[in-house]
């Protein structure tokens, strides 16, 4: 039995006798005789057989021709080629075709967590990594806590994070570091005089120890709540309604002072707070308006008293020097004389006596 093979570049055939590898056959035209079968290979592709690896491998030629790589379990390979990434092998042996392509393979280890090899973010981002790959995002102004098997091993700064994807558990918790305002509204506290009345308070606090806020502390934000909320209980508890109101503006710095280092227990810097709104309940708001009212009041008879005592003064110092002086009287009297003049609209006098003797009659009377 006659046939003819032919190779072409690029190609390599592999000649069998009885499943025996014999012959290695390079570009060029063949003539096949007796039972033998002929395989032919494109060299720029992954070389597979239907044959076993290990079989053919005992063959130097062949041997020489391959280039094999071996995956074990726990284990992944990167395939570059011409400095390019192609490929993504897992567990089994691969042989490549040497001499076409500058193949350069990068061996790492899946059963560490860190990723030590030397890996472009471009590469890791890769679809063909993607099931190998846990990424972590800790974006600006955050920090995060790095949690492996539940147990703390690092502080996180902001940026993109990666990491082998294995059986170790891996946990990334992020906190926002900037300064945050929590508001406690709507408290009904009573003063020491038994008022009853609403505040609206607030505080301007920040993150200073992530470890303490994030491990040591469940919630920290609900319970500085309450902590501010006792406080504030307890703060306007001793002062009366009008103690209050009188240290409204600086009731925060001092509930501070009194919450000393219960912030810092929690991982916090509580920096500033105060009471935003003071709301008197129905009852109490109508009292104090009748206060207000009767203090207005007061306050304008005290000014009428005053004013009525200073014009009587007054009248008092003028009539004494009108006493003294007869001068200032008739300027006085004239200055009357006048006013009493503008109210007139008729003035009717007789033509039988003289004119100026009439109005000065009319005037002296």
């Amino acid at each position: 039995m006659i046939k003819n093979v032919q190779i072409k570049a690029y190609e390599t055939g592999l000649v069998f006798k009885n499943g025996n590898l014999i012959e290695i056959l390079r570009e060029g035209n063949f003539w096949m005789f007796g039972n033998k079968s002929v395989e032919i290979y494109d060299m720029k592709s992954l070389f597979k057989s239907n044959t076993d690896l290990h079989l053919l491998l005992k063959n130097e030629s062949l041997k020489s021709l391959l280039e094999v790589v071996e995956v074990k379990d726990g284990e992944i390979v990167l395939m570059y080629e011409n400095g390019i990434f192609k490929e993504v092998l897992t567990v089994g042996q691969y042989a490549f075709w040497k001499g076409i392509f500058n193949r350069e393979f990068q061996k790492i280890d899946l059963t560490k967590v860190e990723i030590t090899e030397k890996i472009s973010k471009t590469i890791l981002e890769n679809m063909k990594l993607k099931n190998f790959v846990r990424k972590f995002v800790i974006t600006n102004q955050y920090k995060g806590l790095l949690l492996i098997d539940g147990k703390l091993a690092k502080i996180l700064e902001a940026g993109t994070y990666y990491f082998w994807n294995n059986e170790i558990s891996i946990d990334v918790k992020s906190i926002d570091m900037r300064m945050q305002q929590m508001e406690i509204a709507g408290q009904e506290l009573l003063t020491k005089d038994k008022a009853m009345l609403r505040i609206n308070f607030y505080v301007r606090f920040q993150v200073e120890n992530i470890e303490k806020a994030l491990m040591e502390n469940k919630e920290y934000d609900k319970q500085l709540y309450i902590l501010m909320q006792l406080a504030l209980r307890e703060f306007v508890g001793a002062l009366t309604l009008d103690e209050l109101l009188v240290k409204k503006d600086s009731v925060g710095k001092e509930i501070l002072e009194n919450l000393g280092n219960k912030a810092e227990e929690l991982g916090l810097k509580a920096s500033d707070a105060g009471i935003r709104d003071v709301i008197l309940t129905g009852e109490m708001k109508e009292i104090m308006n009748q206060v207000l009212i009767a203090e207005k009041k007061a306050q304008a008879n005290s000014i009428m008293r005053r004013e009525e005592t200073a014009s009587t003064r007054s009248l008092l110092n003028t009539a004494k020097l009108m006493e003294e002086n007869e001068v200032l009287w008739k300027l006085k009297e004239m200055e009357y004389m006048e006013k009493i003049a503008d109210k007139i609209g008729d003035i009717t006098v007789s033509g039988n006596s003289n004119i100026v003797s009439q109005l000065k009659e009319i005037f002296t009377k």
